[in-house]
Protein backbone atom coordinates (compact mmCIF):
# COMPACT_ATOMS: atom_id res chain seq x y z
CA UNK A 1 0.00 0.00 0.00
CA UNK A 2 1.35 3.41 -0.95
CA UNK A 3 1.70 6.04 1.76
CA UNK A 4 0.45 9.51 1.00
CA UNK A 5 2.75 12.31 2.06
CA UNK A 6 0.70 15.17 3.38
CA UNK A 7 1.09 17.99 5.80
CA UNK A 8 -1.54 17.57 8.44
CA UNK A 9 -2.30 20.25 10.99
CA UNK A 10 -4.71 19.89 13.88
CA UNK A 11 -7.06 22.74 14.63
CA UNK A 12 -9.02 22.69 17.84
CA UNK A 13 -12.45 24.11 17.25
CA UNK A 14 -14.59 24.90 20.28
CA UNK A 15 -17.87 25.82 18.62
CA UNK A 16 -18.33 22.82 16.34
CA UNK A 17 -21.93 21.95 15.58
CA UNK A 18 -22.52 18.25 16.22
CA UNK A 19 -23.04 16.23 13.07
CA UNK A 20 -24.22 12.71 12.37
CA UNK A 21 -21.50 12.17 9.78
CA UNK A 22 -18.29 10.51 10.87
CA UNK A 23 -16.35 12.98 8.72
CA UNK A 24 -17.31 15.88 6.48
CA UNK A 25 -15.12 17.44 3.81
CA UNK A 26 -15.02 21.04 2.66
CA UNK A 27 -15.07 21.72 -1.10
CA UNK A 28 -11.33 22.43 -0.98
CA UNK A 29 -10.70 19.00 0.59
CA UNK A 30 -12.96 17.27 -1.94
CA UNK A 31 -11.07 18.93 -4.80
CA UNK A 32 -7.67 17.94 -3.40
CA UNK A 33 -8.74 14.33 -2.77
CA UNK A 34 -10.07 14.10 -6.34
CA UNK A 35 -6.74 15.43 -7.62
CA UNK A 36 -4.73 12.95 -5.52
CA UNK A 37 -6.85 9.98 -6.61
CA UNK A 38 -6.76 11.02 -10.29
CA UNK A 39 -2.95 11.12 -10.07
CA UNK A 40 -2.97 7.58 -8.68
CA UNK A 41 -5.76 5.79 -10.61
CA UNK A 42 -5.13 2.34 -9.12
CA UNK A 43 -6.32 3.65 -5.75
CA UNK A 44 -10.00 3.94 -4.89
CA UNK A 45 -9.88 6.15 -1.81
CA UNK A 46 -7.88 7.76 0.95
CA UNK A 47 -7.67 6.00 4.33
CA UNK A 48 -7.49 8.16 7.44
CA UNK A 49 -6.19 6.76 10.68
CA UNK A 50 -4.51 7.81 13.88
CA UNK A 51 -1.37 6.46 15.47
CA UNK A 52 0.37 7.00 18.76
CA UNK A 53 3.02 9.55 17.94
CA UNK A 54 4.12 13.08 18.65
CA UNK A 55 4.46 15.01 21.85
CA UNK A 56 0.72 15.09 22.56
CA UNK A 57 -0.13 11.44 21.95
CA UNK A 58 -1.89 10.97 18.59
CA UNK A 59 -1.23 11.93 14.99
CA UNK A 60 -3.35 11.58 11.85
CA UNK A 61 -2.23 9.27 9.06
CA UNK A 62 -3.28 9.48 5.42
CA UNK A 63 -2.72 6.61 3.00
CA UNK A 64 -3.92 5.67 -0.44
CA UNK A 65 -6.29 2.69 -0.34
CA UNK A 66 -7.45 0.39 -3.10
CA UNK A 67 -9.75 -1.72 -0.90
CA UNK A 68 -11.89 -1.13 2.15
CA UNK A 69 -10.79 -3.08 5.21
CA UNK A 70 -13.37 -5.17 7.06
CA UNK A 71 -14.21 -2.64 9.81
CA UNK A 72 -13.41 0.62 8.01
CA UNK A 73 -16.08 3.32 8.00
CA UNK A 74 -16.73 4.53 4.44
CA UNK A 75 -17.51 8.19 3.80
CA UNK A 76 -18.79 9.14 0.34
CA UNK A 77 -19.08 12.83 -0.37
CA UNK A 78 -19.26 14.68 -3.69
CA UNK A 79 -17.72 11.82 -5.65
CA UNK A 80 -14.82 10.97 -3.33
CA UNK A 81 -14.35 8.07 -0.95
CA UNK A 82 -12.64 8.23 2.41
CA UNK A 83 -12.09 5.13 4.51
CA UNK A 84 -11.72 5.69 8.25
CA UNK A 85 -9.61 3.06 9.96
CA UNK A 86 -11.59 1.21 12.63
CA UNK A 87 -9.14 2.26 15.38
CA UNK A 88 -9.65 5.94 14.51
CA UNK A 89 -13.43 6.08 14.21
CA UNK A 90 -14.26 7.35 17.71
CA UNK A 91 -11.37 9.80 17.61
CA UNK A 92 -12.46 11.30 14.27
CA UNK A 93 -16.24 11.27 14.78
CA UNK A 94 -17.74 14.66 13.86
CA UNK A 95 -14.54 16.04 12.32
CA UNK A 96 -14.39 18.44 9.36
CA UNK A 97 -11.53 17.90 6.91
CA UNK A 98 -10.32 20.94 4.97
CA UNK A 99 -7.43 21.64 2.61
CA UNK A 100 -5.60 24.95 2.99
CA UNK A 101 -2.79 26.66 1.13
CA UNK A 102 -0.74 29.62 2.27
CA UNK A 103 2.63 31.14 1.40
CA UNK A 104 4.69 28.60 3.34
CA UNK A 105 2.65 25.41 3.31
CA UNK A 106 -0.38 23.49 2.19
CA UNK A 107 -2.09 20.52 3.72
CA UNK A 108 -5.15 18.92 5.17
CA UNK A 109 -6.54 20.53 8.31
CA UNK A 110 -8.81 18.64 10.68
CA UNK A 111 -11.29 20.57 12.83
CA UNK A 112 -11.98 17.93 15.44
CA UNK A 113 -14.46 18.56 18.30
CA UNK A 114 -13.01 15.62 20.27
CA UNK A 115 -9.57 17.17 20.78
CA UNK A 116 -8.67 18.17 24.33
CA UNK A 117 -5.13 19.39 23.59
CA UNK A 118 -2.53 19.88 20.88
CA UNK A 119 1.22 20.25 20.81
CA UNK A 120 2.82 23.59 19.97
CA UNK A 121 3.32 22.80 16.29
CA UNK A 122 -0.21 21.39 15.89
CA UNK A 123 0.94 18.05 14.44
CA UNK A 124 -0.20 15.87 17.33
CA UNK A 125 -3.21 15.94 19.61
CA UNK A 126 -4.94 14.27 22.52
CA UNK A 127 -8.56 13.32 23.09
CA UNK A 128 -10.56 12.70 26.21
CA UNK A 129 -10.30 9.06 27.18
CA UNK A 130 -13.61 7.30 27.87
CA UNK A 131 -14.33 6.55 31.52
CA UNK A 132 -13.64 2.98 32.55
CA UNK A 133 -16.16 1.12 34.63
CA UNK A 134 -14.95 -1.04 37.45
Amino acid sequence: MATLRASVRVVRQTNTTPTRAALTLTQAAVSKVKELISNNPTMAALRIGVRARGCNGLQYTLDYANTKQKFDEEVNQDGVKIYIDSKAQLTILGTEMDYTTDILSSGFVFSNPNITGTCGCGESFSVKQPARNG
